[in-house]
């Protein structure tokens, strides 16, 4: 008789639903205090009266991020909540990425699009349509490669504009607070540094792609690009402008904060990875039996 395959590191799960639930927990104590990182630009996109709409919407953003925190948490114990959770997700994540067929998240001295500016915050709302998408179809066989494609999607983005000055200028703040990459300025100038950055960021990217289909190269890849993401979490730690004097997110704390939904995606991979090899290895000693 053929034996269940049982579920590997279901701590896996538990740590995705944290990510979530922490991001959104702080994203909405921000967003509740008045911060509100590209939350007028948006509006403007859908023509609302900034002065008249924007504390309605920063309320009701408020309470949908609260909402976010906690519902991940009692999916642990009711499980007809996922799909419920999954629709607040794409609440949450559609309106911002729609924005983005509009001008006003475009570099236009760098001649607009792809030249990503203030969208750079925008477009990491992408992993919660992955995010969405897990908890609405968990056992989808194609998981692996939807929990890629926002990872992709901004390693490339981003790490392509670090290639331009505008971007290696934006960044020299963080890089230069965090002890994990400050001494690259130590060895090469500017723009080099930020040009370095890019590629690392996109052989990651391609090294993880190519792990889904010859998994011998998956664990170099996720551990390259899992590094990108928790680099950027510890500049909330190194950098001072992340967190107000209250203790809060800053706008720069709240676009750093986002890469939580970008970890979730790789945990999620991860499980994948453990699942194909752990049920390939069951198959194995079935048939040798």
């Amino acid at each position: 008789m053929k034996k269940k395959v049982e579920k590997p590191v279901p701590f896996l799960s538990v740590a995705v639903i944290a990510c979530i639930s922490l991001s959104f927990i702080l994203l909405a104590l921000s967003s509740f205090a008045g911060v509100d990182a590209g939350l007028v630009k948006i509006l403007g996109f859908y023509q609302f009266n900034k002065e008249a709409d924007l504390p309605l919407i920063r309320q009701l953003s408020s309470i949908l991020f609260g909402l976010l925190a906690l519902l991940p948490w009692l999916t642990l114990r009711y499980g007809s909540l996922k799909k419920p959770l999954a629709v607040l997700l794409l609440l949450c994540a559609v309106p911002p990425l729609v924005s983005l067929t509009g001008s006003i998240h475009w570099i236009e001295s760098l001649g607009g699009f792809p030249a990503i500016g203030s969208g750079q915050g925008i477009i990491k709302y992408a992993a919660l349509l992955a995010l969405a998408w897990y908890f609405w179809q968990p056992e989808s066989k194609f998981q692996h490669w939807v929990q890629y494609a926002p990872v992709a999607l901004v390693l490339l983005w981003i790490g392509g504009m670090k290639f331009t000055q505008i971007e290696a200028e934006g960044i020299a703040d963080l890089v230069q607070s965090s002890p994990l990459m400050s001494w690259l300025y130590l060895l090469f100038d500017l723009q080099t540094t930020s040009d370095l950055i890019g590629i690392y960021d996109l052989l990651a990217l391609l090294l993880l792609g190519a792990g889904l289909q010859y998994r011998p190269l998956f664990l170099p890849g996720w551990l390259m690009c899992m590094a990108v993401f928790l680099t950027t979490q510890s500049f909330l730690l190194s950098f001072s402008g992340a967190f107000s004097a209250n203790g809060l997110l800053t706008a720069s704390g709240q676009f750093l904060i986002k890469d939580l939904w970008f970890i979730a995606s790789m945990l999620l991979l991860l499980r994948w990875y453990f699942t194909v090899h752990f049920t390939a290895k069951q198959q194995q000693q079935i048939s040798q039996n």
